[in-house]
């Protein structure tokens, strides 16, 4: 179990970053996000809900593979899922927007 605690998300996103402080491991987890992105937006055109599954495992494979691989830490989705989750989607919005390099 982890020791530290997070009060909000504005506290946990600089744990974050700092997780994902290798530029491949940000990259998987762009390309992870964006798959599953696209696999979202193929469900609702299919009206098949599988794509949803498909793309959920997508996104976490990516992620993983930059974790596991390059980061060589656990994701930080293993202690606090909720938070990771946004955050995930946040480093995705800055990357996109140029606040954070790939």
């Amino acid at each position: 179990m982890s020791t530290e605690h997070f009060n909000s998300f504005r506290e946990f996103y600089p744990y974050y970053l700092a997780e994902h402080a290798n530029r491949v491991c940000r990259r998987m987890h762009f390309m992870g996000s964006t798959v599953a992105l696209m696999l979202l937006v193929f469900a609702i055109y299919t009206l098949n809900p599988w794509w949803l599954l498909v793309g959920v495992l997508q996104g976490y494979g990516f992620a993983w593979v930059g974790h596991f691989y390059f980061e060589q830490n656990k994701p930080a989705t293993f202690k606090y899922p909720g938070y990771s989750f946004i955050g995930d989607w946040v480093m995705y919005k800055d990357m996109l927007t140029g606040k954070l390099t790939f």
